[in-house]
């Protein structure tokens, strides 16, 4: 490296973002552009290490998570900056990363968990290394679309367009593919659009590669409901391919809670969804969504999910927001079952969590709460809920809850969202194909393979591996792009 005594040297610098009171009354990104000094100076901090983990790209299954699911080749791409290489860096990083604007936003960079400098000091910055790479990239006029040298005359269908379907794509068109993608929503995207809020992951962004993607030769349709729009049969006789990429979108309900039904209770991502549509439709001006305003609300979940309620909940102008979590309240240091390099499950404040606390005065969370009923008024409003504290149990290798006696208490609301993850894609379709899924309700693929029980068929992202990170599902497009890519002419270019 560069700078061998950097990550002694210089301390870790979080990235800039607006301040938290004032950023929740607008719907703009809070991300902001270091100088080039201040971000070549946390490169710096990339050690010499032996073995750099952060781009393992290991999946410790039942323990957790090593590295880049992508194989980012970190080190490489840390030293380029700190000598000033942009342009160079930016080609290290699209080697093994199609949409480093995305992850570089949204990713919670299990990388940075297993940086060497992480043993016993603060971990290099490289999820905001990556973005201002990217970005930069897009501000210099460095990334163009590129046309495939050559075309091979197969046809490929990608179904879904979420960061799996945009992968797939990209890569199988790069490999000279006709690729067209379709996408039952009004817009391209999947939950990069409508599941993750704009000041998150701003819709012009996503737009941004997507119009570079159609440059490339990529053909998109929007409104487009493979199953009911066109019928299964009817897309298999024009294509030569098809890669599943319709996501995990069944979400787990509460239907063992007394008082489910109750008027003000909504699924998380309709919320999101209907939120994210109105704003782009029409700046929030029509009540064609899901509000908070002036209402207690409670998010039920306490993942990356249940934060973005609160983060639109918040700009909507909520009286309250509570963010009920089963779990107990991390600690801020790791324990051995979370011992580097594995991903620290440790205490944190997501940004959303920040403006709550700005806004509210506190910290959203209430933690080991588990909802027992729906309280409703005569005309089965939501009114409020009970609840009680519980403590997480294994029995015969199961997870359970068992409650702490004298915990329960009512908690007033008028708006429930459920952030508490999803079951599996969606059925009908993977009937009409006739594929063969898992008992968990996922597509039945290989890691590694993603062929289906139908040989031209090949599935990526949630609707494989059931509900999981942006990352993961690029790294599953990329890779079922390439076997696609060789059951379709034998061989692979792709990597």
């Amino acid at each position: 490296m560069g700078n061998p005594t950097g990550f002694m040297d210089i301390e870790r610098k979080n990235p800039p973002k607006r301040d938290s009171k004032e950023r929740v009354n607008d719907w703009n990104e809070y991300q902001l552009t270091p100088p080039d000094e201040e971000v070549q100076a946390q490169a710096a901090r990339c050690m010499d290490c032996g073995i750099p983990f952060c781009q393992a790209g290991t999946n410790m299954t039942g323990s957790g998570e090593i590295g880049c699911p992508v194989y980012n080749l970190i080190p490489e791409w840390n030293d380029l900056v700190y000598k000033g290489h942009w342009k160079e860096a930016l080609a290290r990083l699209h080697k093994t990363n199609n949409f480093p604007e995305f992850t570089g936003r949204v990713c919670p960079a299990p990388c940075e968990g297993s940086c060497t400098v992480a043993i016993d000091a603060e971990p290099v910055t490289i999820k905001s290394i990556e973005l201002q790479i990217v970005e930069k990239g897009f501000r210099e006029g460095w990334i163009k679309a590129k046309q495939p040298l050559r075309r091979t005359g197969k046809k490929v269908a990608v179904i879904g367009s979420g960061p799996a379907g945009l992968a797939a794509a990209a890569q199988l068109n790069r490999a000279g593919h006709e690729v067209v993608v379709y996408e039952k929503e009004d817009r391209i995207g999947g939950l990069l659009t409508y599941g993750i809020p704009d000041v998150k992951l701003p819709y012009e962004t996503v737009m941004r590669r997507v119009q570079l993607l159609e440059e490339e030769g990529v053909t998109f349709k929007t409104g487009v409901d493979i199953g009911t729009t066109i019928r299964w049969d009817e897309l298999r006789q024009s294509v030569d391919g098809v890669v599943l990429c319709t996501g995990a979108q069944v979400p787990r309900d509460v239907e063992d809670v007394p008082g489910y039904h109750a008027k003000g209770i909504e699924y998380a991502m309709n919320f999101l969804t209907q939120n994210t549509k109105a704003l782009l439709n029409h700046n929030l001006r029509n009540n064609d969504y899901i509000s908070a305003k002036d209402k207690d609300v409670i998010v039920i979940g306490g993942g990356d999910t249940g934060v973005d309620c609160i983060t639109t909940s918040v700009r909507h102008g909520a009286n309250s927001i509570t963010q009920f979590d089963i779990n107990t309240e991390k600690d801020e240091m790791r324990g051995e079952e979370d011992a580097w390099p594995l991903f620290p499950m440790t205490y944190k404040q997501e940004e959303g969590q920040k403006e709550a606390e700005a806004v509210y005065g506190e910290d959203p969370r209430a933690y080991q709460w588990l909802t027992t009923e729906f309280l409703t008024d005569d005309t089965g409003n939501l009114t409020g809920l009970k609840a009680v504290q519980a403590d997480t149990v294994y029995e015969n290798g199961k997870k359970g809850r068992k409650p702490i006696p004298g915990t329960e208490r009512i908690w007033e609301a008028d708006l429930v969202l459920l952030a508490i993850g999803f079951t599996g894609p969606e059925r009908d379709l993977l009937e009409q194909m006739s594929v063969n899924t898992t008992k968990h309700g996922t597509v039945d693929a290989a890691y590694g393979d993603y062929v289906t029980s139908r040989t031209d068929v090949f599935a990526a992202g949630d609707n494989r591996r059931g509900q999981s990170l942006v990352v993961w599902a690029i790294h599953e497009g990329r890779e079922a792009a390439r076997e696609c890519d060789r059951y379709l002419t034998g061989s692979t270019i792709l990597p």
